[in-house]
């Protein structure tokens, strides 16, 4: 059978809204299961890993608040628990309890399961919480998804989906922060998407619906199924934005936001934030799928493709809140442009200080997800593949990566020895399909590189190689530099190859691959932080100010909006959603072991954690680290105002705020001081 090539993914409304969108009949998808997001009062609730603890107290919390709750499955068992029935399968559960969503409350290793579970039940809605979910399980599960149009999904690796109009939780979020309202927010982040919605019920608006994207590389729900959601949903009258680095999500809502103003007499106002804005190139920054595969835009890219959309950009999510109301109280202001000084950026891109990065090459070998140069090549020789690393010159680059949109893996092509975004191209293609041997898509990367139609089938070759390196070992992406020789004959001129942790970590598999990693060759800091779970990437250049900072968007945010304001940071540290006073212990004593670092900044929001443990803490964590520096401390959330007391009358050299501007001149005062 030939490589079947998929068509870009252009999700369009459920059956049930066609008239709104089409006259014309056409055959049923996963688009229409789109419908299935509008949770509310009425949405009748599953729990898969009913029993687990994590699970039991989100039960009680969504009970609580309002949330319809049916039941839960624990797999081969039937009784109750919390006074709610327990289902020995999902099919039994969908047959007796007619439930309408799934929360999937069950390990990372197992989520791909329990999901594909749910789809054969037809599950209407299944949300998938767990971080490190393998790629090729994901993978495994949209090409499930993409032939069935009843179930669809939300995550993995995400706090969920939230009606604050219907009293409806599925997932974590943390639940003093919302309020009913009329703003629609869709974020890849957790953290920052918690600061949105605290901000938005400051200011009194409210939310309506919540969608979480998800930080996974594979997303099961993207930004613009979520801006179709809110421009038909009456309740929403402003749409708040939060990307970040990694894939395309972005782009496509700007084009979708550009569509959508240009159809529309009246369009609803749109804020947005991208998140990564100074992230170094080729860095995995916490999120699983925070980085940019071959071809994929950066975040400056991405901010200013959603400012010439129309969207009012903002460097912080706290100035959502006041910049929405604005927006919706005057909204003649035409979006794109500053609605009031507190909204939009301070500096433009082209004045935007920037760190200066280290080769490419250099930054990304650090990560433990890639192999050496040479350790690559020898996996290309192990499959009968030319290789010829004495050549510096290459005529072109082959890839096999994820294309996040088309929720596939693809071939990525770019006639240069880089890809850059302006000349590479993908070939999305099915996981399940995928042998090469009709060739149709292989003409067509060889007509893109400009190749001779008689390197066709030495192409073809490297294509199946790198496919089959590319799920025997769990590869997230297999770059390749390629050239002819004086004989004609293709070859390859050097590699760089990443590989899933997760599918290592989580599940135990691709040990023999990932023993590759040598420790000691990588930076010493970040290795000290994974043994305790954080996730620590040192930053080139000056940097004066360390940052302490709990969840990855909330973590890139803070490093940008820093960088924004002149200051000069060291490193990016994510705690974790969880920070607990060991984690902040450890982090402080890793920033502090940098000699560059003349202050901390401390950011955290108090979600699921509260501010007052958070605050207790940093409190012990200074005491008995001895610290030397001054440290600036923000906290926002759940009992924040007794943190920051608590954070004021310690005695200690710490400073207290709630607010990022504040907070944010007063540490780069001190580390200009210091």
């Amino acid at each position: 059978m030939a490589l079947r090539s998929l068509p870009r993914r252009a999700p369009q409304m459920g059956m049930r809204w066609t008239r709104r969108f089409s006259s014309s009949p056409r055959n049923a998808s996963y688009a229409d299961t789109l419908p299935n997001l509008k949770i509310g009062a009425h949405t009748r609730v599953l729990f898969q890993g009913f029993t687990g603890r994590q699970a039991t107290a989100n039960v009680k919390e969504s009970l609580e608040w309002g949330t319809k709750i049916v039941g839960g499955v624990k797999p081969g068992v039937e009784g109750e628990h919390l006074g709610l029935p327990v289902f020995p399968s999902v099919k039994v559960a969908q047959e007796k309890a007619k439930p309408d969503a799934s929360a999937i409350y069950v390990p990372g290793n197992q989520t791909a399961q329990a999901i594909e579970e749910a789809i054969e039940a037809e599950i209407p809605l299944v949300v998938a919480v767990a971080e490190h979910v393998p790629i090729h399980d994901i993978l495994r599960i949209h090409s499930m998804l993409q032939t069935q149009s009843k179930t669809r999904l939300v995550g993995a690796n995400c706090p969920g989906i939230i009606s604050a109009i219907g009293k409806c939780r599925i997932g974590f979020q943390p639940l003093p922060c919302f309020a009913p309202g009329n703003v629609g927010i869709v974020a890849k982040s957790g953290t920052l998407s918690y600061e949105t919605v605290a901000s938005t019920t400051r200011a009194g608006l409210g939310q309506s619906l919540c969608i979480s994207m998800g930080g996974d590389v594979l997303a099961g729900t993207n930004f613009v199924d979520a801006l179709k959601i809110f421009e038909h949903d009456e309740d929403t009258e402003g749409i708040i934005l939060v990307g970040e680095i990694g894939g395309t999500a972005e782009m496509d809502a700007a084009e979708w936001i550009k569509d959508y103003r240009r159809r529309t007499a009246d369009p609803k106002p749109i804020m947005a934030l991208v998140g990564g804005l100074e992230a170094p190139p080729g860095r995995i920054m916490g999120h699983a799928g925070a980085w940019a595969a071959p071809g994929e835009p950066d975040g400056q890219t991405k901010y200013q493709a959603l400012e010439r959309a129309g969207a009012v950009m903002v460097n912080h999510p706290e100035k959502f809140g006041e910049g929405m109301k604005t927006l919706l109280g005057n909204k003649a202001t035409r979006p794109g442009t500053s609605v009031s000084s507190n909204v939009s950026q301070k500096r433009g891109f082209h004045t935007m200080r920037r760190f200066t990065p280290t080769s490419q090459s250099a930054v990304q070998q650090k990560r433990n997800l890639y192999i050496k140069q040479f350790q690559a090549l020898d996996i290309l020789k192990q499959k009968s593949i030319p290789v010829n690393e004495t050549v510096s010159s290459s005529d072109g680059s082959v890839s096999i990566s994820v294309d996040r949109t088309a929720l596939s893996p693809c071939i990525v092509a770019s006639p240069g020895p880089e890809f850059e975004p302006a000349r590479s191209r993908k070939f999305p293609f099915s996981y399940k399909l995928a042998n090469f041997e009709g060739q149709s898509v292989i003409s067509e990367v060889v007509s893109h590189l400009g190749l001779p139609a008689s390197a066709q089938g030495k192409l073809a070759s490297l294509v199946r190689a790198l496919w089959e390196i590319f799920k025997e070992k769990e590869a997230f992406v297999l770059e390749t530099r390629i050239g002819l020789s004086a004989e004609g004959n293709l070859e390859v001129h050097g590699a760089h190859f990443g590989f899933d942790d997760a599918a290592y970590r989580s599940s135990g598999r691709q040990e023999a691959i990932h023993s590759l990693r040598n420790k000691a060759e990588e930076v010493l800091e970040e290795v000290e932080a994974e043994k305790d779970g954080i996730v620590y990437v040192k930053l080139q250049g000056e940097g004066s100010i360390g940052t302490l900072v709990n969840g990855a968007g909330l973590a890139m945010n803070t490093v940008d909006a820093l960088t924004i304001h002149g200051g000069h940071c060291a490193n990016f540290l994510d705690t974790g959603g969880k920070a607990t006073s060991e984690t902040v212990k450890s982090s402080f004593r890793i920033i502090c072991s940098d000699p560059r670092v003349k202050a901390v900044f401390v950011n955290i929001f108090g979600g699921l954690t509260r501010c007052d443990m958070i605050a207790e803490g940093i409190i012990m964590a200074f005491r008995d680290l001895d610290m030397q520096v001054p440290v600036v401390v923000r906290l926002r959330g759940t009992n924040e105002e007794l943190g920051q007391k608590m954070i004021a009358e310690s005695g200690l050299p710490l400073h207290a705020f709630d607010g990022f501007e504040a907070a944010a001149k007063k540490v780069i005062s001190l580390a200009e001081n210091k």
